[in-house]
């Protein structure tokens, strides 16, 4: 009964408080904020709720650490010196249902898509009665909500579900997530959909957001904010798991066109100062609104990738060229050995400060849509090899030894065997790793060891099968949610 359902809120402003998620399915705890139940009533209420809605995103537990680096951290391309205990778990592979990190990202996810849900149906509910210039705001407000949460139900099918295509089979039966079509009431009884009906939806949650930001003349020219740019990156990326080779290609590059990129940058020096600071990066589309100031200070990523002991793996720093730009950001700490790596921060160095906490996240970049690009023309019908070695030549060419097309692999399946080493050069801390390895249904090496020579504990791993554990205090509050079968498909 309602008597007995904690009410949902929504915080006032960044850092205000957290709208809470318990055992039970989106059950809520009281924190200062709007009730969402009578609150978002005016178009001012939904904006701050909105703003409320990107820091849930941009919590550690969410996209501001968690749910990137789950991404990258249990695959070939990370490496653990295990001089402390931060994500141990999930990069030996001996993770279990109660695993904390896991808890956090389902938590997070969650709250976004949920907070996202009540802004979008707040401000359709206001729509018809105020003035124009709110119907801008609102339609901005809804675009960017949609924005919210179609990625962050892109996050949680991505760790919580089975990929949606792998090498041309189709997947798209198997269990996906809990949508977030509409807010759902605490407590309710609810169910998984399939993964298709979750790419279904997330696909519409991003097209929906691009008809919102026209409706309302354009985005806000925000790196830190939702855009149409960022938008279009992520229904590249979306297509690109799904297969979708044609759309792949046409999102990257009106993502691309959009935000007026047609070269990126190359040279030691110039690629070092896109990490000088939070909006120092020109070719991101979308980072978080993670600054000098208002930081995750020991929980950051910049900490995860230096003192916390992660590193750029010994094979990954063997696939770069000696001239390659980018480990010009590939820096040691003074008491780091090759036996023990202590790095220091990499892409979320903030090198105006020196304090790698202070580093942001740059979420949706041109560099993977030149390489979406690249791959939808290999792997597509209507794709062309030329057009292909042009576009992974753009990337490419941050190893100054590579200059033209004549430097790489002139067949498809070199082609192809080069841009999967090239992602896993450029997207490196991007937290895509291990979605890339799923999809190309490669036979992984994952959990090395034995630092500086390149030991890996399991080969030939099928990591396509490879699903994480929804949390066990979800399935235990008895709402619906059914468990992956997880335990039998770890490495052994």
């Amino acid at each position: 009964m309602k008597k007995n359902i904690l009410k949902t809120f929504i915080i006032l402003a960044l850092g205000a408080g957290i709208s809470g998620c318990g055992n039970s399915f989106l059950e809520t705890n009281y924190y200062k904020g709007i009730d969402v139940e009578t609150g978002l009533s005016t178009v001012d209420n939904i904006s701050t709720a909105l703003n409320g809605t990107y820091y849930d995103l941009f919590y550690y537990y969410f996209a501001g650490n968690y749910a990137i680096n789950i991404g990258d951290i249990p695959t070939d391309i990370s490496y653990w010196n295990g001089k402390t205990g931060h994500f141990d778990g999930i990069y030996t592979y001996t993770y279990t249902d109660t695993d904390t990190y896991l808890k956090a990202i389902w938590e997070y996810g969650y709250k976004t898509a949920d907070n996202a849900a009540r802004v979008i149906e707040a401000s359709k509910a206001l729509y018809e009665n105020v003035a124009a210039e709110e119907k801008s705001e609102l339609d901005r407000c809804m675009a960017e909500a949609y924005a919210l949460r179609g990625y962050a139900q892109l996050m949680l099918v991505n760790v919580y579900a089975h990929q949606v295509k792998v090498n041309g089979t189709d997947h798209s039966s198997a269990p996906g997530i809990v949508l977030i079509d509409k807010p759902i009431e605490a407590l309710s009884q609810v169910s998984r959909s399939t993964v298709g009906q979750s790419y279904e939806a997330i696909v519409s949650d991003f097209n929906l957001a691009i008809m919102h930001f026209d409706a309302a003349g354009g985005d806000r020219q925000s790196l830190v904010f939702f855009n149409k740019a960022a938008v279009y990156g992520l229904l590249a990326r979306t297509h690109l798991y799904l297969e979708d080779w044609d759309k792949a290609m046409q999102y990257a590059q009106i993502a691309l066109d959009e935000k007026g990129i047609a070269e990126l940058t190359y040279g030691t020096a110039k690629y070092k100062a896109l990490y000088n600071n939070e909006a120092s990066n020109t070719e991101s589309m979308f980072a978080l609104a993670i600054t000098q100031t208002d930081n995750w200070s020991a929980n950051s990523c910049g900490t995860l990738w230096s003192s916390y002991n992660y590193s750029p793996s010994p094979k990954l720093q063997a696939l770069y060229g000696k001239n390659d730009c980018r480990t010009s950001i590939f820096e040691w700490d003074a008491k780091s050995s090759p036996t023990v790596p202590i790095f220091k921060a990499g892409k979320f160095s903030h090198y105006d400060s020196g304090n790698p906490a202070y580093g942001t996240n740059y979420i949706v970049n041109a560099p993977e849509m030149f390489l979406i690009i690249a791959e939808a023309n290999l792997k597509g019908s209507n794709g062309s090899l030329t057009k292909a070695q042009n576009a992974l030549l753009t990337v490419a060419k941050r190893n100054a030894d590579i200059t033209s097309v004549s430097d790489l692999p002139a067949t498809s399946d070199g082609l192809m065997k080069f841009l999967k080493d090239e992602r896993a050069r450029e997207l490196f801390q991007e937290g895509l790793r291990l979605y890339d390895l799923r999809r190309w249904d490669e036979n992984a090496e994952v959990y090395a060891a034995k630092a500086p020579t390149v030991s890996f504990t399991y080969t030939n791993y099928k990591i396509s099968n490879l699903v994480f554990p929804i949390p066990s205090a979800e399935i235990n509050a008895g709402f619906g949610v059914e468990q992956n079968d997880w335990s039998s498909i770890l490495p052994r």
